[in-house]
Protein backbone atom coordinates (compact mmCIF):
# COMPACT_ATOMS: atom_id res chain seq x y z
CA UNK A 1 0.00 0.00 0.00
CA UNK A 2 1.55 3.13 -1.37
CA UNK A 3 2.01 6.41 1.39
CA UNK A 4 -1.03 8.09 -0.21
CA UNK A 5 -3.45 5.17 -0.08
CA UNK A 6 -2.63 4.99 3.95
CA UNK A 7 -3.53 8.73 4.21
CA UNK A 8 -6.47 8.07 2.30
CA UNK A 9 -7.43 4.93 4.42
CA UNK A 10 -6.93 6.88 7.42
CA UNK A 11 -8.69 9.81 6.44
CA UNK A 12 -11.99 7.40 6.23
CA UNK A 13 -11.20 5.37 8.97
CA UNK A 14 -11.10 8.15 11.60
CA UNK A 15 -13.92 9.71 9.82
CA UNK A 16 -16.27 7.12 9.79
CA UNK A 17 -15.58 5.95 13.29
CA UNK A 18 -16.23 9.88 14.45
CA UNK A 19 -19.18 10.13 12.24
CA UNK A 20 -19.85 13.49 12.24
CA UNK A 21 -23.73 13.38 10.42
CA UNK A 22 -24.91 11.21 13.11
CA UNK A 23 -23.17 12.58 16.06
CA UNK A 24 -24.38 16.40 15.09
CA UNK A 25 -28.35 16.07 15.96
CA UNK A 26 -27.03 13.97 19.51
CA UNK A 27 -25.05 17.06 20.08
CA UNK A 28 -28.48 19.15 19.46
CA UNK A 29 -29.91 16.99 22.02
CA UNK A 30 -26.88 17.43 24.28
CA UNK A 31 -27.01 21.26 23.94
CA UNK A 32 -30.76 21.41 24.27
CA UNK A 33 -31.45 25.07 25.72
CA UNK A 34 -28.28 26.38 25.12
CA UNK A 35 -27.75 29.41 22.61
CA UNK A 36 -25.35 29.41 19.86
CA UNK A 37 -22.53 31.00 21.35
CA UNK A 38 -22.50 28.60 24.44
CA UNK A 39 -23.17 25.27 21.50
CA UNK A 40 -20.23 26.69 20.00
CA UNK A 41 -18.36 26.71 22.94
CA UNK A 42 -19.06 23.13 23.86
CA UNK A 43 -18.08 21.58 20.54
CA UNK A 44 -14.90 23.88 20.48
CA UNK A 45 -13.96 22.64 23.77
CA UNK A 46 -14.94 18.72 23.10
CA UNK A 47 -13.31 18.75 19.61
CA UNK A 48 -9.80 19.86 20.97
CA UNK A 49 -10.30 17.55 23.94
CA UNK A 50 -10.97 14.61 21.57
CA UNK A 51 -7.91 15.77 19.67
CA UNK A 52 -5.42 15.75 22.26
CA UNK A 53 -6.46 12.16 23.15
CA UNK A 54 -6.36 11.00 19.42
CA UNK A 55 -3.20 12.31 19.44
CA UNK A 56 -2.04 10.81 22.45
CA UNK A 57 -2.57 7.71 21.32
CA UNK A 58 -1.47 7.89 17.14
CA UNK A 59 1.84 8.85 19.56
CA UNK A 60 2.03 6.46 22.39
CA UNK A 61 -0.34 3.50 21.87
CA UNK A 62 2.32 1.48 20.19
CA UNK A 63 4.59 1.86 22.82
CA UNK A 64 1.63 1.01 25.26
CA UNK A 65 1.27 -2.22 23.48
CA UNK A 66 4.90 -2.69 23.67
CA UNK A 67 4.69 -2.41 27.24
CA UNK A 68 1.73 -5.19 27.74
CA UNK A 69 3.43 -7.24 25.29
CA UNK A 70 0.79 -7.48 22.13
CA UNK A 71 1.65 -7.28 19.00
CA UNK A 72 0.62 -4.95 16.31
CA UNK A 73 -0.65 -7.72 14.57
CA UNK A 74 -2.93 -9.20 17.57
CA UNK A 75 -3.89 -5.61 18.27
CA UNK A 76 -5.15 -4.82 14.31
CA UNK A 77 -7.08 -8.33 14.48
CA UNK A 78 -8.53 -7.43 18.00
CA UNK A 79 -9.50 -3.79 17.04
CA UNK A 80 -11.05 -4.98 13.38
CA UNK A 81 -13.10 -7.17 14.91
CA UNK A 82 -14.36 -4.32 17.24
CA UNK A 83 -14.40 -1.76 14.41
CA UNK A 84 -16.57 -4.26 12.71
CA UNK A 85 -19.13 -4.48 15.92
CA UNK A 86 -18.89 -0.81 15.29
CA UNK A 87 -20.12 -1.05 11.98
CA UNK A 88 -22.60 -3.79 12.72
CA UNK A 89 -24.21 -1.18 14.72
CA UNK A 90 -24.27 1.44 12.34
CA UNK A 91 -25.88 -0.80 9.46
CA UNK A 92 -28.45 -1.74 12.24
CA UNK A 93 -29.18 1.85 13.64
CA UNK A 94 -27.69 0.61 17.12
CA UNK A 95 -25.17 2.67 17.67
CA UNK A 96 -26.75 5.98 17.25
CA UNK A 97 -29.25 4.38 19.86
CA UNK A 98 -26.66 3.44 21.75
CA UNK A 99 -24.75 6.98 21.97
CA UNK A 100 -28.48 8.89 22.81
CA UNK A 101 -28.70 7.02 25.54
CA UNK A 102 -25.28 7.76 27.06
CA UNK A 103 -25.94 11.68 25.95
CA UNK A 104 -28.98 11.49 28.24
CA UNK A 105 -27.71 10.13 31.22
CA UNK A 106 -24.96 12.60 30.79
CA UNK A 107 -27.56 15.38 31.34
CA UNK A 108 -28.69 14.51 34.25
CA UNK A 109 -25.55 13.68 36.09
CA UNK A 110 -23.23 16.43 34.85
CA UNK A 111 -23.38 20.23 35.01
CA UNK A 112 -23.88 21.60 32.15
CA UNK A 113 -20.51 22.94 32.00
CA UNK A 114 -18.60 19.22 31.96
CA UNK A 115 -20.85 18.34 28.53
CA UNK A 116 -18.08 18.95 26.76
CA UNK A 117 -15.85 16.47 28.39
CA UNK A 118 -18.30 13.89 29.16
CA UNK A 119 -19.54 12.44 27.37
CA UNK A 120 -18.90 14.97 24.33
CA UNK A 121 -15.40 13.82 24.06
CA UNK A 122 -15.21 10.46 25.83
CA UNK A 123 -17.16 8.71 25.02
CA UNK A 124 -18.79 9.94 21.80
CA UNK A 125 -15.66 11.44 19.63
CA UNK A 126 -12.70 9.63 21.12
CA UNK A 127 -14.62 6.65 21.90
CA UNK A 128 -13.49 3.00 21.59
CA UNK A 129 -13.88 2.84 17.96
CA UNK A 130 -11.73 5.88 17.32
CA UNK A 131 -8.99 5.22 19.55
CA UNK A 132 -8.77 1.33 18.25
CA UNK A 133 -8.41 3.09 14.88
CA UNK A 134 -5.96 5.46 15.95
CA UNK A 135 -3.93 2.93 17.44
CA UNK A 136 -4.21 0.19 14.39
CA UNK A 137 -3.37 3.06 11.97
CA UNK A 138 -0.13 4.28 13.64
CA UNK A 139 1.46 0.96 13.44
CA UNK A 140 1.16 2.00 9.93
CA UNK A 141 3.13 5.41 10.54
CA UNK A 142 6.10 4.01 12.03
CA UNK A 143 8.34 7.35 11.25
CA UNK A 144 8.50 10.69 13.28
CA UNK A 145 7.00 12.59 10.07
CA UNK A 146 4.31 9.82 8.95
CA UNK A 147 3.34 10.00 12.90
CA UNK A 148 2.78 14.13 12.35
CA UNK A 149 1.04 12.75 9.22
CA UNK A 150 -0.86 10.88 10.82
CA UNK A 151 -1.88 13.41 13.29
CA UNK A 152 -2.59 16.44 10.97
CA UNK A 153 -5.13 13.36 9.35
CA UNK A 154 -6.39 13.49 12.60
CA UNK A 155 -6.78 17.15 13.12
CA UNK A 156 -8.50 17.55 9.69
CA UNK A 157 -11.11 14.91 10.48
CA UNK A 158 -12.02 16.95 13.96
CA UNK A 159 -12.14 20.16 12.41
CA UNK A 160 -14.89 18.75 9.73
CA UNK A 161 -16.75 17.22 12.74
CA UNK A 162 -16.40 20.75 14.50
CA UNK A 163 -17.57 22.42 11.50
CA UNK A 164 -20.30 19.59 11.88
CA UNK A 165 -21.28 20.62 15.03
CA UNK A 166 -21.26 24.17 14.29
CA UNK A 167 -23.97 23.97 11.76
CA UNK A 168 -25.72 20.53 13.93
CA UNK A 169 -29.16 22.28 13.42
CA UNK A 170 -28.52 22.68 9.71
CA UNK A 171 -27.70 19.24 8.99
CA UNK A 172 -30.15 17.62 11.26
CA UNK A 173 -32.83 19.77 8.93
CA UNK A 174 -31.40 18.45 5.72
CA UNK A 175 -30.90 15.15 6.13
CA UNK A 176 -34.19 14.38 8.03
CA UNK A 177 -34.68 10.90 9.49
CA UNK A 178 -34.32 8.98 6.60
CA UNK A 179 -31.04 11.13 4.92
CA UNK A 180 -29.55 9.91 8.59
CA UNK A 181 -30.29 6.33 8.04
CA UNK A 182 -28.95 5.93 4.81
CA UNK A 183 -25.94 7.68 4.99
CA UNK A 184 -25.27 6.04 8.64
CA UNK A 185 -26.01 2.48 6.93
CA UNK A 186 -23.84 3.35 3.73
CA UNK A 187 -20.45 4.57 6.65
CA UNK A 188 -21.47 1.37 8.18
CA UNK A 189 -20.78 -0.69 4.99
CA UNK A 190 -17.76 0.96 4.48
CA UNK A 191 -16.24 0.98 8.13
CA UNK A 192 -17.08 -2.99 7.87
CA UNK A 193 -14.82 -2.97 4.95
CA UNK A 194 -12.36 -1.06 6.51
CA UNK A 195 -12.40 -3.31 9.16
CA UNK A 196 -11.96 -6.72 7.70
CA UNK A 197 -8.72 -5.20 5.74
CA UNK A 198 -7.74 -5.04 9.08
CA UNK A 199 -8.14 -8.23 10.60
CA UNK A 200 -6.29 -9.67 7.16
CA UNK A 201 -3.48 -7.30 7.76
CA UNK A 202 -3.34 -8.89 11.40
CA UNK A 203 -3.33 -11.92 10.76
CA UNK A 204 -0.39 -11.59 7.75
CA UNK A 205 1.15 -9.85 10.28
CA UNK A 206 1.00 -12.36 13.26
CA UNK A 207 1.79 -15.45 10.63
CA UNK A 208 4.60 -13.62 9.10
CA UNK A 209 3.27 -13.70 6.23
Amino acid sequence: MSHIDLLINALTTILVTIDPPGLAPIFLSLTTGMSRHERFLVARRGTLIAFFILSAFALFGNGILGLLGISIGAFRIAGGLLLFWIAFEMIFEKRNERKEKTGEAAITRDHIHNIAVFPLALPLIAGPGAISATILLSGSFSATIDRAQLILVIAFCLALLFAALVIAERIDRFLGVTGRAILTRLLGVILAALAVQFVVDGVKSAMAL
